[in-house]
């Protein structure tokens, strides 16, 4: 954690240099964040996954890629605003993850760890194909009909931002919660524990895997939906943040639905503090550099137990 805010430090007082501005360098602050609170969402999806059915799931990004069709078509059929798809996008990615889960993964629980693997990309390919073959390839978008900007601080956000942030913390609170305070949150976090000690104490484990799937899939839909009014949508929209959920899920730790929460934070703090510190470069060499380091130091990552 020590290396971590050190490079957060660096990289504020070098973006402060490099643009002579605090102005950028709050903006840059403020985006930060709240692109890191998108991605905390759509990784502690990611990481209750894992944590949960040890699946490491290469559809993640593609269910984003449905929640931001849904949102599209949500908004184009009724006209209305777009964020009235965020409980479609929530319940019906649950729906579909669930319904995964319960018909074609958990047939490979036990299995080989490829063969999860290759199940999990062709879902991802098979995803974006329906979706290009059902909406085509051109871009599409569901942009609000007024998206003022909002001062904090001296900078400025858009406001389909700042509801992003807002209601992606507020969801992944929310999953906190149901882990940490319900007794289905207690027996999820048993069954990742020991599924055999799980089961020994009467839990059923094979309907714990099919609603944990669900609920990491509904957080990638519902991050779907958030970004839709300021993303350009494609049927393979999910990609790029498909490689961004994992590499927080690793820093934060495998597994460790706190520490993508946090690591998501950061992510996007290093992203745009890192886009303007080193200028000409792709906003992400930042976050591999942390990431590499991270690995180095400390592999586990920042929130995770090292092995006994």
């Amino acid at each position: 954690m020590t290396v971590t805010f050190a490079l957060l430090i660096g990289l504020t007082v070098a973006a402060l240099l490099r643009s002579g501005s605090t102005a950028i360098t709050g903006q840059a602050l403020l985006t930060g964040l709240i692109a890191g609170g998108v991605y905390s969402l759509l990784a502690m999806g990611l990481s209750l996954i894992f944590g949960v059915l040890d699946i490491v799931n290469f559809a993640h990004g593609a269910f984003l890629g449905v929640g931001l069709f849904v949102t599209y078509e949500v908004a184009h059929q009724t006209g209305l605003n777009p964020y009235i798809a965020l409980p479609v996008a929530i319940v019906g990615l649950f729906v579909l993850g669930a319904l995964i889960q319960l018909l074609l993964l958990n047939r490979t629980i036990g299995g080989s760890l490829e063969r999860q693997l290759l199940i999990t990309l062709g879902l991802s390919l098979l995803i974006s194909n329906v979706l290009l073959l059902a909406f085509g390839g051109d871009p599409l978008s569901a942009n609000l009909t007024s998206d003022p900007g909002v001062h904090v601080f001296g900078a400025v956000a858009n406001l389909s931002r700042v509801i992003a942030f807002g209601a992606a913390l507020v969801l992944a609170v929310l999953l906190y919660v149901l882990l940490e305070r319900t007794s289905f949150g207690r027996a999820i976090r048993a069954v990742a524990a020991s599924r055999q000690g799980a089961g020994l104490v009467g839990i059923d484990v094979r309907l714990v895997y099919v609603v944990t799937f669900g609920l990491g899939t509904a957080c990638a839909g519902a991050a779907g939906m958030l970004i839709a009014p300021f993303t350009t949508i494609t049927p393979t929209a999910g990609d790029q943040f498909n490689i961004l959920a994992f590499v927080v899920v690793v820093m934060g730790g495998l597994g460790n639905v706190t520490g993508a929460l946090v690591s998501g934070l950061i992510v996007g703090l290093v992203e745009q503090l890192g886009g303007v510190a080193i200028a000409g470069q792709s906003p992400l060499l930042g976050v591999f550099i942390l990431f590499l380091l991270i690995l180095l130091i400390r592999p586990q990552g920042i929130f995770g137990a090292k092995a006994p």
